[in-house]
């Protein structure tokens, strides 16, 4: 198990061949170093010495008592791999008896394993003899199908070894022998291929008798059973291994068999047309030449293809040999004379088209009173045409209902006319489809919409899927005759052709349905004509002239054109200097009115003036809004955007055009104060830490006003970056009550706002960090009281912005850490000296004596 080497093997001994009889010896060698293909010496020995036969590499290698055996090719080489030969013996005789070596010359690096191995052949005399019986030895059998016959033959062995013999019974009926039936050497009953069903029901047997005798019976004759038979016959014997090897093969003909075709199934050959309700009538006639008695069985097989087996077809009816007929309720099976059989089916249905074909089987009775069956045939298969009777009716489809504009409905009604021949049993239903329509000769394929199936069933098609489940489409059924379709909101694109197919069902025996005619209607084309809507807006101001604080009032006037039933959303707009509230072109929206009259007020504000702004409809196509006490600040270009909604599907509104009315100006002529801000710092460079002071200054041109006539609301921003390319930040703000609002701050630095005269508020931010620089600005919304008493609000001022510089103070920055560093860096030295003296005073002291030495006086080299 640890080592490795070559091994030269061959079959163990003895080997027992029969004299006469071809021998070959397998060698083979395994676990070699060198070529893959190696080569082989065979040498014989009867006593002692070794004669060498033959090698795979030297020609000269064979001893001249081999030589023309050699030549002749009786003895040759036979490789079957690089590393196996076998040596074969033709015609072996008893002087070939005795020990065979295969050797093998070494290709290692080392000598390793067996280079030779031996085995004992032993030669025996023939002592096997095959014979047939004496009186069928040449016979020839002329057999009836359904007969039975039965084969002899003899076999025996008077060998001097201990062998078993292998009998098997063949049969040719063409080029090649085909196995019936064996008994092994081993004793068991072995079936040849096609056979195993017959010997399992004992039609096909193998019996030993007296004499050493090996009989083949075979019953149920067919034609396929016709050919030449013999028995083959080999000896076996047990090698030194525990194998069974053949040694030997020896066959006889026992005799000829003919089978002889007795009966035959056959009807008129053609097609069968047959209208449905009437009846369907086949005949089968069977022939035979048996003279005597014998009873027929009749099946009748339905298949849709003519190609389909016994096993695919369906079994209509079965009449057995005792004459008793299946059980069926329109079909019947009659005896109509001695070889003919009656299939009538009455009622036929258009599911009865296919072929018919028909098996018989011819039954005979034995000895002891039982019935046998000698042969079986199945006809020809013949095709049934069953015309279905198709009803008369025309189709006639008309728009009951047709827009005149979009989202109007529509209604189609596809009418059954003309019922002509139509049974109780017919079911019509229908299928409704949509073909867009274009101009000229293009060709567009139907779509379908909806279909019904034979249950009433509605089947949608892909087109208007959601809109049929959404219930916009509706199918339905008027009357017994009528079928409508509806489409609840027609749009543009429902413009087209529609047309419907009426489908007849018919009502087969097992109450299934069966589509048998469909009738198209004449296409209706539903179209209507488009026009562009048109809308018209026009702005009266109302109140020509008018001074702040009074109320502004202006009406919008909507006409419009193509569309149906509208309804009018209004949006009121004005155009302002830029302002935070204000679209990309300084539009800001107001208040507006949906076609639902639903008030919202959009951009508007002014928390003081929530009901400073109404909009409301006065007619179906007139809108009026009113700005009470208005303001300076409410001057600008004021417009109604009006857009026009018409009914849609399902109830929703659909937007068909918008509107925009001529500008209405509101402009107030005054010679009020002019008010200027700007932003100041004394210290616009602070360092961290410490206190930010920045001044908003108003300054005020023109007519003077008192403090207590003027008030104002300022707002502090800053921009974090150098170019003002960022987004402002609320940092604080103080209205005119002396409210105080700041926005939530994520740092530690704090603000304040205080007013510090009439016209100057001061913005501080304390503890300053480096987040909190940037460009600071400020923005006042001036409010002046009216000679009436009311308080105006001017239009937003915004100062110039200072940009504010936060520096770090290194010193401070760094004071207390360079100071903790040198403390710490000082401690640490002096600790380190501290523990270097301790240890090189008591921890580390050594004493170290020096080697005395002793002075002498220099030898002299000769007395060294």
């Amino acid at each position: 198990a640890f080592c490795r080497g070559r091994i030269v093997r061959v079959p163990k001994g003895p080997l027992i061949r029969v004299v006469g009889t071809e021998v070959a010896i397998p060698c083979s060698v395994s676990d070699y170093d060198g070529p893959s293909e190696q080569n082989f010496d065979w040498e014989f020995s009867r006593d002692t010495d070794f004669v060498r036969i033959v090698s795979t590499w030297d020609s000269t290698f064979t001893s001249e008592e081999y030589q023309k055996r050699v030549g002749r090719g009786d003895i040759k080489l036979r490789r079957s791999s690089n590393d196996a030969v076998e040596l074969v013996i033709r015609n072996i005789q008893p002087a070939d008896q005795g020990r065979y070596k295969c050797s093998t010359p070494s290709t290692d690096a080392t000598v390793q394993g067996n280079y030779d191995a031996e085995v004992q052949v032993k030669v025996i005399s023939d002592g096997l003899s095959v014979s047939g019986s004496k009186a069928r030895s040449s016979a020839s059998l002329r057999l009836s199908e359904g007969d039975s016959f039965k084969l002899r033959c003899s076999a025996t062995s008077t060998s001097p070894e201990h062998t078993h013999l292998h009998v098997t019974w063949q049969v040719r009926s063409g080029a090649s022998w085909r196995d019936i039936l064996s008994l092994t050497h081993e004793g068991k009953f072995q079936p040849g291929p096609g056979y195993e069903e017959r010997y399992r029901s004992g039609d096909v047997r193998l019996d030993t008798g007296a004499n050493d005798t090996y009989g083949l019976s075979v019953s149920q004759a067919s034609s396929a059973d016709g050919g030449a038979y013999r028995c083959l016959v080999s000896e076996w014997v047990r090698g030194a291994d525990g194998s069974w090897q053949k040694i030997q093969e020896k066959s006889v003909e026992i005799a000829t068999v003919s089978v002889q075709r007795t009966g035959e199934c056959s009807w008129w050959a053609g097609n069968v047309s047959v209208t449905e309700r009437d009846s369907l009538d086949l005949t089968c006639n069977i022939t035979t030449d048996r003279s005597g008695i014998f009873q027929a069985e009749v099946m009748w097989y339905f298949s849709v293809s003519p190609d389909d087996t016994l096993s695919d077809a369906q079994l209509l009816l079965s009449m057995d040999h005792n004459s008793v007929v299946s059980d069926s309720t329109l079909i019947s099976l009659s005896h109509v004379d001695r070889n003919s059989y009656r299939l009538l089916v009455r009622d036929v249905d258009v599911e009865d088209s296919g072929y018919y074909f028909c098996e018989a089987a011819i039954w005979v009775p034995l000895h002891n009173g039982s019935w046998h069956k000698v042969v079986e045939r199945t006809s020809a298969p013949v095709s049934v045409v069953v015309t279905a009777l198709e009803p008369d009716y025309d189709v006639f489809l008309n728009a009951s209902k047709t827009p005149k504009f979009s989202d109007d409905p529509t209604e189609l009604n596809c009418r059954i006319t003309n019922i002509q021949d139509t049974e109780a049993n017919i079911r019509f239903t229908v299928s409704w489809y949509y073909r867009q329509h274009l101009p000229g000769d293009d060709v567009v394929a139907e779509e379908l919409l909806a279909s019904m199936d034979a249950d009433w069933t509605l089947l949608p098609g892909e087109r208007g899927r959601d809109r049929i489940q959404n219930g916009e489409i509706i199918f339905f059924k008027k009357s017994a005759d009528t079928f409508s379709l509806r489409i609840q909101w027609t749009s543009e694109s429902d413009r087209g052709d529609y047309f419907c197919v009426i489908s007849a069902w018919s009502r087969h025996r097992n109450n299934s349905w069966v589509k048998s005619k469909d009738v198209t209607s004449a296409p209706v084309n539903i179209f209507w004509a488009t026009q562009d809507y048109t809308l018209t807006v026009e702005a009266v101001k109302l109140k020509p002239f008018f001074v702040a604080g009074h109320t502004f009032e202006m009406t919008c006037k909507v006409s419009s054109k193509n569309i149906k039933t509208p309804r009018y959303s209004v949006l009121i707009t004005a155009e302002k200097p830029l302002t935070d509230q204000s679209g990309p072109n300084g539009t800001t929206r107001i208040i507006s009115l949906s076609q639902d009259s639903v008030v919202r007020l959009e951009d508007w504000t002014d928390q003081t003036r929530v009901d400073g702004v109404v909009l409301e409809k006065v007619q179906e196509n007139e809108f009026r809004y009113r700005m009470y006490q208005t303001q300076v600040s409410d001057a600008g270009l004021y417009r109604c955007v009006v857009t026009a909604w018409s009914p849609g599907g399902g109830g929703m509104w659909r937007e068909a055009v918008n509107g925009l009315s001529n500008p209405i100006q509101i402009d107030f002529q005054t010679s009020g104060p002019v008010f200027n801000v700007s932003v100041h710092s004394d210290s616009p460079t602070i360092y961290q830490g410490e206190v930010a002071d920045l001044l908003c200054i108003i300054t005020m041109e023109g007519m003077p006003l008192e403090p207590d006539d003027m008030s104002f609301d300022v707002s502090w921003f800053a921009v974090r970056s150098f170019a003002l390319d960022r987004e402002p930040v609320l940092l604080a703000s103080l209205d005119r009550r002396g409210i105080v609002t700041q926005s939530r701050r994520n740092g530690s630095s704090d603000l304040s706002v205080e007013r510090i005269s009439p016209l100057e508020f001061r913005l501080r931010v304390h503890g300053c960090e480096d987040h909190d620089f940037g460009n600071h600005y400020c923005v006042v919304t001036p409010w002046v009281r009216s000679a009436t008493g009311a308080w105006q609000r001017e239009p937003d001022i915004r100062a110039k912005p200072v940009f504010l510089s936060v520096k770090m103070d290194v010193l401070n920055a760094f004071k207390y850490p360079l100071l903790i560093g040198i403390g710490l860096a000082t401690a640490i030295g002096l600790l380190s000296c501290l523990i270097g003296y301790c240890s090189s005073r008591w921890c580390c002291k050594k004493e170290v004596q020096e080697t005395r030495r002793e002075r002498r006086r220099l030898m002299s080299m000769e007395m060294d």
